[in-house]
């Protein structure tokens, strides 16, 4: 069994949502290796009241219902005397955007707590007093942090050594030199007279390798600009 890399607790109003994602495929195999741990906690299990209610009303009258400090507070503070952690994130609509160079850097920690918030949020003191780094997605809102949680937990965990057979395959990865993949194909060479560019069936690594790069520089100038234009600074 590999040596575990790093531990995430993903702290969340309904973890169920995650149990699925944390026991398929990739995160299933790197958990299986022992190289990532990946805890879920449910936050209703720490509420100061008998009908484990973590969340109310926002003072100044805003719509929505907020996740109260006590439970996040008990959840984190019990984790942190367990361990110490390198990064306890916050995945919210106003963070900063997840870009593929946070996540390199993100899987070299040890140890992460991931905030999942739900309803309208969490209260703005947790932030202040726990939160290292707050990240989102995309431009756009959800229902909760949940799925935003397992999307950069992912995002971390296919990075580690030993997760994937062949690692070079995530260092191809569009984003990772600021550029986009190019096209990717598989048998059959000829399907539907649609047929595989010659130059990948050479065994010229030079020439494909050329190719590749030829590919991603006109995907990325085509769809993506912004990437371009960082990429020939």
């Amino acid at each position: 069994m590999k040596k575990k890399l790093i531990r995430i607790d993903i702290l969340s109003a309904v973890p169920e949502i995650m149990e699925s994602a944390i026991n398929a495929s990739i995160i299933k195999i790197a958990r299986e290796k022992g190289i990532a741990e990946i805890i879920l906690h449910n936050l209703h299990h720490y509420a100061d009241n008998k009908f484990g209610h973590i969340d109310d009303y926002p003072y100044g009258g805003a719509a929505g219902m907020l996740i109260r400090c006590e439970p996040v507070f008990e959840c984190i503070e019990k984790l942190k005397k367990e361990r110490t952690y390198d990064e306890i994130i916050y995945m919210c609509a106003d963070g900063e955007l997840l870009q593929q160079s946070i996540c390199n850097e993100l899987s070299l920690k040890q140890n992460i707590i991931i905030i999942a918030g739900h309803y309208k949020g969490i209260d703005q003191r947790i932030r202040d007093y726990f939160v290292t780094r707050e990240i989102s997605i995309g431009n756009f809102v959800l229902s909760g942090g949940e799925l935003p949680a397992i999307v950069l937990t992912d995002a971390i965990v296919r990075l580690l050594p030993g997760v994937l057979n062949d690692l070079e395959s995530a260092l191809e990865d569009s984003y990772q030199n600021d550029l986009l993949e190019p096209p990717q194909y598989t048998r059959p060479a000829i399907f539907r007279d649609m047929k595989v560019p010659e130059v990948l069936l050479s065994g010229n690594k030079k020439k494909i390798d050329e190719w590749k790069i030829e590919q991603s520089l006109k995907k990325t100038k085509e769809r993506r600009p912004d990437l371009y234009k960082k990429f020939l600074e």
